[in-house]
């Protein structure tokens, strides 16, 4: 073999292994790419429709606002078994079960194969994540409330990672990767945080005979998955829904069951990575063949069928039951469960049309949750960060500065959802809810405006910044 031969022959190595990298690329940036996608679309949906809903709210039309949401009730009826609920807490307790359903897989899939399950990776979103929960929490604190208005500590904690990402998407590719699955991984761990502080403080009377009966369904699935290997989607969402109507029972809020089915849920697959290759090409061959008619009309003779059926079962055993959900639920809860949470709860009312009195929307509870949404998270967020990367205990996201950090905890201060979620279970005073509602749209607002401009100001530096170093 000569000189040339050899050089040839290196050259389609590294072309190969460049082909390899980038492909490999392309599959890490691939999910974050379409969640990015379902984010920024679901988060500019809730956009319109809390909009729609504290138009409605203030119309002519606010009774009929009221009454479907506050008034109507609706009366599930099995055997003996009744649950009668208003639509409110069919949307609040039942469909926002799913959203957490939803969340808990995220949280699961990210501490077993995402960013959350190397620690080294995972350690500055979390302290980025505690920063941002612990300092809204002493800035709310030391307005020194009392009575109901005290409760509402755990409402500037959240982040609503929709709207947080949808508005950093606006930026576009100008912004690295590696801070939209930072801001992703804190969001994660803040729903974590979230779901703790719901389970453990917010909560009514407890029930312990339903509640031990929850979690001892909850510790079965847990050997089903562990032990038995068992796979089967249909029994954990069923037990799962038994818990829920037990915690609806219990005085623990029902929506943790989400959270408790998520974690029990496996994460193995049914079909190894070459088995599945290996499927594909053997079914493939049947498909050279494929008879076209008029107007681009497929007809696939019954080996084709079978093939298509055949990749098919394929296709959904290569992956785990929990990516399965989560695929499944994505888009459902992006689009149907969040929008009608969204009109549901966003409907503050500031003009009464049928009322003498006009009711006192803005007040201290106002102002200390729009200044813990936007200082706390900026404060919390960027300076938690800092101190794990001074520790030496983590690292800045590649291509990022102290700035960027900066306007990414403004961006933490976007609470929409879970604000307002955690914000109706602190207080039961309707017109404190209101106060805190204007408070999270205000805080919010704030930190999504002003990060965005900030963001785009210190990118640009950035960049700016790097040219300089190119030239020098």
């Amino acid at each position: 073999m000569n000189k040339t031969d050899r050089q040839a022959i290196r050259e389609h190595r590294l072309a190969k292994l460049r082909l390899r990298r980038r492909n490999l690329r392309k599959a890490f940036e691939r999910p974050f790419k379409t969640f990015e996608r379902i984010s920024t679309n679901g988060g500019l949906m809730l956009l319109c429709v809390g909009a729609i809903a504290l138009i409605w709210a203030n119309s002519p039309l606010q009774n009929l606002y009221n009454y479907i949401f506050e008034e109507f009730s609706i009366k599930l009826s099995i055997n003996e078994l009744v649950i009668d609920m208003h639509t409110i807490h069919w949307i609040n307790d039942g469909l926002m079960t799913i959203f957490f359903l939803m969340a808990g897989l995220e949280i699961k899939r990210e501490m077993v194969a995402g960013e959350l399950s190397d620690i080294k990776s995972a350690i500055l979103p979390i302290f980025a994540a505690v920063g941002g929960m612990i300092v809204p929490i002493l800035i709310y604190k030391c307005f020194g409330f009392d009575g109901e208005a005290a409760n509402g500590w755990g409402t500037p904690m959240a982040t609503d990672i929709a709207f947080s990402i949808g508005i950093l998407s606006l930026l576009g590719n100008k912004v690295p990767l590696s801070l939209k699955v930072f801001l992703t991984a804190l969001a994660i761990v803040d729903d974590l945080g979230g779901v703790l502080v719901i389970a453990i403080f917010y909560t009514s009377n407890i029930q312990t005979l339903y509640l031990f009966s929850a979690l001892a369904l909850f510790a079965l699935l847990l050997i089903l998955n562990i032990v038995f290997n068992v796979g089967r989607l249909h029994v954990y969402l069923f037990t799962g829904i038994v818990i829920w109507w037990l915690l609806l029972q219990s005085g623990v809020h029902s929506t943790i069951a989400g959270v408790l089915t998520a974690l029990a849920i496996p994460m193995r697959t049914h079909l190894r990575s070459t088995e599945f290759v290996y499927g594909i090409k053997d079914v493939l061959p049947c498909f050279e063949n494929v008879k076209t008619i008029r107007n681009n009309v497929v007809v696939l003779d019954s080996e084709q069928i079978n093939g298509a059926h055949t990749i098919h079962h394929l296709v959904k055993n290569v992956q785990s039951p929990l990516q399965y959900v989560e695929n499944s639920l994505h888009e459902f809860v992006n689009y149907v469960v969040l929008p009608l949470f969204a009109i549901s709860n966003s409907g503050v009312i500031i003009y009464n049309y049928y009322a003498d009195e006009q009711p006192e929307v803005f007040s201290i509870v106002t102002v200390a949750i729009a200044l813990s949404l936007f200082l706390g998270k900026t404060i919390g967020i960027s300076l938690f960060s800092w101190i794990a990367v001074k520790l030496h205990l983590a690292e800045k996201p590649e291509g990022s500065s102290w700035h960027t950090m900066i306007g990414m905890g403004m961006m933490g201060g976007i609470g929409f959802t879970m604000s307002i979620f955690v914000a109706s279970l602190a207080f039961s005073d309707p017109a404190i809810l209101t106060q805190a509602k204007l408070g999270i749209f205000m805080g919010s607002t704030f930190s999504g405006v002003v990060g965005y401009f900030y963001l785009r100001w210190s990118i640009a530096l950035d960049e700016r910044e790097k040219a300089t170093a190119k030239h020098i």
